[in-house]
């Protein structure tokens, strides 16, 4: 026998509640969603959010467009929010005498939002002491802090707001109290149990995420259809809507949500350079809005682009052009392929483009050209108390010469003849042994700093490492900087362990589901930064460069050249270059090895 469908969705909802199975709550005609259909339009039901897009017109002050909550004296109309913050609905505060919006009426007067009575008492979920109001559900005192705080519940798993039990095993409202009698339910959804009449969270971001994408028409276009999603189903519906408060944050997604245009990289290449910019950006990158690409490499392409042009003599930018972009970034992009740039590859373009710039001005100055420049005046150039970036500035002269720009110059090169640093093999060692038993440092630490003293691996690629990169047994754990990979020794192995099963970056907005960093960063889809981590080693004790060092220093002293390139991924030149700067016999190694006793065939 088939279900019977209720016209009316109030009376449906409660025979359901009642225990109804063939019932079925009719779906509102506009969206085709199951909600409460509070409203009519056209003659027909419609859900709360389909009346307010209908009903929706530009607020005459802040131009957002909403469903208006009242008129002003001629007739405009006023979103909730300017109506609220509307000087006339004002009310001085009985507590600090400015006038603020209400947020509670006592006998003696209104009480804004900061002066509301809270006493102080201990909190019945943190345990601490601090001003606190009384739980509804609980009857127990409930502090700030725990009334904005959003965590996995320790019940069920699902994200939501605490509403009862401990800090440390924190439940939300269905699992705090089960009786679905107790709950109201959320006006707009009919999902979130709340003791509240007004939306729930989740819903208010959703129509503030509408209000600031969907434009004039109040709708959201398909190409930001995934910017949308990303920000209305952010797992902590607070921490969007706060950063959503900024008023750099909210101007920006008006603009974009405005501009008829079809969101591109281009598009919001027009918009000014910015932080709040940047990190949209990688939000719509991870929620597949935009395609991927190298930020770093793009912006240092438009620098060294800016750099060029400057250059008023036409002879010296030809030059300059041919130095920076037919040479450094042409072999940037040949070595990249399809990876993306680090941090050090753009400082090290940027550093030869400036020492080139830099010498070209001197040029000026002096009233030479490279083509009249001689040796003598290069020589004046060196002894200068001014001459900066001396080994770029080497390189630029030699390539110069080499193309010809100039003659009978020369610049020599410094070969490396080892470090310059103190190799300190005791301080490695006891920074090793600090790392791998101080469980009060934080285990992302630890493993960097640990792969570094160790495996004398460059922080520029442990923040590229990913999970693939581990390959894991129930026996071993080993992980691959080469071609051919390392067994980790305990207790590093299991630290690698909690990594991989803990590992979270701090961007709460966009992160894919499955991140392949074994570094996760701040913004959505991208490993931490190696200057963060050189910052976070730094904060523990660990100088990168010194350290590293002396781990090669070693390792070279203790393993053949061509198994340390294969083991550590360095080039087999750095590994004999490092083998011979630290004294390495392999004769002997190898004169050892033919001594050693094979086993006898039977």
């Amino acid at each position: 026998m088939s279900s019977l469908c209720c016209a009316d969705s109030s009376i449906g909802h409660q025979l359901a509640m009642a225990g109804a199975t063939r019932v079925v709550n009719p779906a509102c005609y506009r969206c085709q969603e199951v909600k409460a259909l509070s409203k009519v339009l056209d003659g027909k039901r419609v859900c709360r959010n389909c009346f307010a897009r209908n009903s929706a017109v530009p607020c005459v002050r802040c131009e957002a467009v909403r469903e208006p909550a009242a008129r002003d004296a001629e007739g405009q109309p006023l979103c909730p929010n300017c109506l609220v913050s509307d000087p006339v609905n004002l009310e001085e505060c009985g507590g600090c005498g400015r006038r603020q919006k209400v947020a509670v009426r006592l006998p003696d007067g209104p009480r804004c939002a900061n002066c509301r009575p809270r006493t102080a008492a201990q909190c019945g979920i943190c345990g601490r002491t601090a001003a606190c109001e009384i739980s509804r559900v609980t009857g127990d005192p409930w502090c700030n802090r725990c009334q904005l705080r959003w965590v996995p519940c320790s019940g069920c798993g699902t994200v939501a707001h605490v509403r009862g039990g401990t800090w440390d095993a924190p439940l939300c409202a269905r699992c705090t109290n089960p009786d679905p009698d107790f709950w109201g339910r959320c006006p707009v959804c009919r999902t979130t149990w709340q003791l509240s009449t007004r939306p729930c969270q989740r819903c208010v971001l959703d129509q503030l995420v509408r209000d600031l994408l969907g434009g004039s028409t109040g709708t959201i276009r398909p190409d930001l259809t995934p910017l949308y999603q990303a920000l209305s189903g952010a797992e902590r519906p607070t921490s969007t809507m706060f950063w959503l408060s900024g008023s750099k944050v909210s101007g920006l997604l008006q603009q974009i949500g405005r501009d008829e245009r079809p969101v591109t990289h281009e598009t919001l290449d027009e918009l000014p350079v910015s932080k709040v910019l940047a990190h949209l950006r990688s939000v719509m990158v991870a929620t597949g809005a935009l395609p991927p690409r190298d930020e770093r490499l793009v912006a240092l392409e438009g620098w060294v682009t800016a750099a060029v042009q400057a250059r008023t003599d036409l002879t010296e930018r030809r030059i300059l052009h041919g130095y920076a972009v037919w040479h450094h970034l042409r072999r940037l992009r040949r070595r990249l392929g399809e990876e993306h740039a680090t941090r050090l590859q753009d400082q090290n373009v940027r550093c030869h483009v400036t020492a080139a710039d830099s010498f070209l001005d001197w040029l000026t100055g002096e009233e030479l050209t490279l083509g009249t420049c001689t040796q003598t005046d290069l020589e004046r150039w060196i002894a200068g108390p001014t001459a900066s970036y001396r080994d770029e500035t080497g390189h630029f002269i030699r390539w110069s010469v080499q193309h010809r720009h100039a003659r009978g110059l020369t610049y020599g090169t410094v070969r490396w003849t080892g470090p310059r640093s103190a190799i300190d093999s005791e301080k490695r060692w006891a920074d090793a042994r600090r790392l791998l038993h101080d469980n009060t440092l934080p285990t992302p630490d630890r493993v960097a700093g640990l792969l570094l003293i160790l495996y004398a691996q460059k922080i520029a690629t442990i923040s590229q490492l990913t999970v693939s990169d581990v390959h894991i047994t129930d026996d071993t754990v080993a992980i691959t900087f080469g071609t051919s990979p390392i067994v980790l020794p305990e207790p590093l192995a299991s630290l690698i362990r909690e990594l991989i099963t803990t590992r979270r970056g701090k961007a709460k907005i966009g992160t894919p589901d499955d991140v392949p960093w074994l570094f996760p960063g701040g913004r959505p889809g991208n490993p931490l930064g190696d200057d963060r981590i050189g910052q976070r080693l730094h904060k523990i004790g660990i100088q990168p460069q010194q350290d590293r060092s002396t781990a090669l220093f070693t390792l070279a002293t203790e393993i053949p050249a061509a198994i340390l390139a294969r083991m550590l991924g360095v080039h087999i030149q750095v590994a004999v270059q490092w083998q011979k700067a630290s004294g390495g016999d392999w004769a002997a190694y190898a004169a050892d090895v033919s001594r050693r006793d094979t086993p006898r065939t039977r």
